[in-house]
């Protein structure tokens, strides 16, 4: 019996998981988790940057996926769940959450649904969801664990839905098998899972189905129509169908390799490797209680429908004026021409059109008129899909406070209009910023913070050509803890206590980080080596500075 491999080839698409050290900061709100919650469920803080999830829930709560796990804003302050790297059992009810970095959540309602990965050392690799239709219990969250929906080595059938059968490929392993989006509704969460394919999970059957796609040269797969199933000698079948996440080489299907999915009243979207898949849900409940529940897909993709590129890593629905519009983030797969950027379609799939062409995209968000869209350069607004404005990077604009997002990338954002105003959550790689208004002039800032009065130099190890990418340059940060004065006096020298760089801060004007771009006084990077770092300046009202010492190593 084939089963599900994967190779070199197959391309690790989650988000590397980094962790940085900073302070957080807070602001009011209404609902407040430590008073939920003991010490032994949740740590103060975030435990990791990274941070490429965002989602709002009730009239407070916004919760992060990190690359360390999950974490929540409860109005006040910022939480880290505490995790558990025990061996879980699939439906196990759980206090502590699965060890890993979180691709994916999704909520509706008090239902919220939280995707875990991290690999075996080499590879990508699923570990499962967590999931709570109680999200705004003020007794407390209960979660259940699913293990990360697999096959058996005899799963070479599945059902569909009431109607008949296909054929699949068992996918009989976690790696390559990664939940990268989950999208959730009244009866169902969907998982898009790459190799795992799309599936859905029935709440009130508690079951899990594998759900076929479109083969890649097919423009559309009716799974209603019995015309398809051949019924000769046994069970209805579906004529000249093999569920395949290989690659075409191997015989397979990029289109059955899931990385986005949206699912909305009878509707469901699935972003993958070759393109757009629109799904219309039919019920039928004729036969009582085994009533149908089939899908009539459609399939877009580059070059046929004016997609950017084939593959999708990213669906968001915007609402307005009585409109539906799609947008998705396409990037270039394995066809010439194919391009990174912003694909969308007003009419239900029909036509499509294009936006921000050689931007990589992460995800899109939208209020009303308003979309925001997450990308390697930064975030970006319209409110029309044609002119486009990226926001700078977010500063802290308080006195003293040290705190700035120091990277161009944006993984995620989110609009929060639960407030007097409208407000933006932003995530990336270095934090998470949340800013007064729709227009970023004021930000607060989140960041992990372990050590709050020690004196250290992060990352250290350093590369200028990998850490904290900021307008062409890379930076380390200086943690200093609380400062009082206003100027502080920053002094590099390498191994043989040669002065290479200088920087004195005059903190009245001065707002963001205390940072070094790796460069010399000539403007050049600096050897490879270790340097150490004099910052002169003062942590208590009316002393005078002194200086403290910390030291690095510089890696290009």
């Amino acid at each position: 019996m084939n089963k599900f491999y994967f190779s070199r080839k197959f391309p690790i698409l989650l988000y590397f998981f980094i962790v940085t050290l900073i302070k957080s900061q807070s602001i009011p709100g209404r609902y407040f988790l430590n008073e939920v919650f003991n010490d032994s469920l949740v740590d103060e803080g975030l435990s990791s940057n990274v941070v490429a999830e965002i989602r709002l829930l009730g009239d407070s709560l916004t919760w992060f996926g990190t690359g360390r796990g999950l974490a929540v804003h409860d109005g006040t302050r910022v939480f880290t769940y505490k995790s558990s790297s025990d061996s879980l059992a699939d439906g196990e009810e759980i206090v502590f959450l699965p060890n890993g970095g979180i691709p994916a959540i999704a909520v509706y309602g008090d239902t919220m649904v939280v995707a875990f990965s991290g690999d075996d050392g080499d590879i990508q690799m699923g570990l499962g969801l967590a999931v709570t239709f109680s999200a705004q219990d003020t007794n407390g969250i209960a979660w259940k664990f699913f293990d990360q929906p697999m096959d058996s080595d005899l799963d070479s059938i599945d059902l569909i839905g009431g109607v008949g059968q296909f054929r699949k490929l068992p996918v009989t392993v976690p790696q390559a098998n990664v939940t990268y989006d989950v999208s959730v509704t009244k009866d169902y969460f969907w998982t898009a899972s790459w190799a795992g394919g799309l599936r859905n999970y029935n709440f009130s059957r508690n079951e899990w189905r594998h759900i076929p796609l479109p083969l890649d040269s097919q423009l559309d797969l009716d799974l209603c129509n019995p015309a398809l199933y051949d019924s000769t000698g046994g069970p209805f079948i579906l004529k000249d169908y093999y569920l395949n996440p290989r690659d075409p080489i191997d015989n397979g299907n990029h289109n059955h390799k899931a990385f986005s999915v949206l699912a909305y009243g009878d509707t469901v979207w699935v972003g993958t490797a070759n393109g757009i898949n629109r799904g219309l849900i039919v019920r039928d409940t004729l036969f009582g209680d085994n009533s149908i529940e089939c899908i009539r897909w459609k399939h877009y993709s580059y070059p046929e429908h004016g997609l950017s590129g084939n593959f999708v890593v990213g669906l968001a629905k915007q609402y307005w004026m009585g409109q539906i519009t799609i947008w998705a983030a396409t990037v270039n797969a394995d066809s010439p021409g194919e391009e990174r950027g912003l694909s969308y379609t007003r009419d239900g799939g029909e036509t499509w059109e294009t936006a921000l062409i050689g931007e990589r995209i992460y995800n899109i968000t939208s209020k009303d008129s308003l979309v925001l869209v997450s990308s390697k350069s930064g975030l970006w607004k319209s409110i029309d899909g044609i002119n486009w404005a990226k926001f700078d990077a977010p500063v802290d604009r308080v006195m003293l406070s040290q705190k700035q997002i120091i990277s161009d990338v944006v993984y995620t954002a989110a609009i929060d209009s639960r407030g007097v105003s409208n407000r933006i959550w932003l995530g990336s790689p270095d934090g998470v910023g949340l800013s007064s208004d729709i227009h970023g002039s004021d930000w607060s800032i989140f960041q992990a913070d372990f050590d709050t009065e020690e004196i250290y130099a992060y990352p250290n190890p350093f590369s200028p050509r990998i850490h904290n990418q900021m307008q062409g340059d890379g930076f380390v940060r200086f943690h200093t803890g609380t400062i009082t004065s206003e100027k502080l006096d920053l002094n590099i020298y390498n191994f043989a206590m040669e002065k290479v760089h200088k920087k004195n801060y005059d903190l009245e004007g001065y707002r963001g980080a205390i940072k070094w771009n790796g460069r010399g006084q000539d403007g050049n990077h600096v050897a490879n080596g270790v340097y150490f770092a004099s910052l002169n300046y003062s942590s208590t009202k009316n002393k005078t500075m002194s200086l403290r010492w910390t030291k690095f190593i510089l890696v290009k």
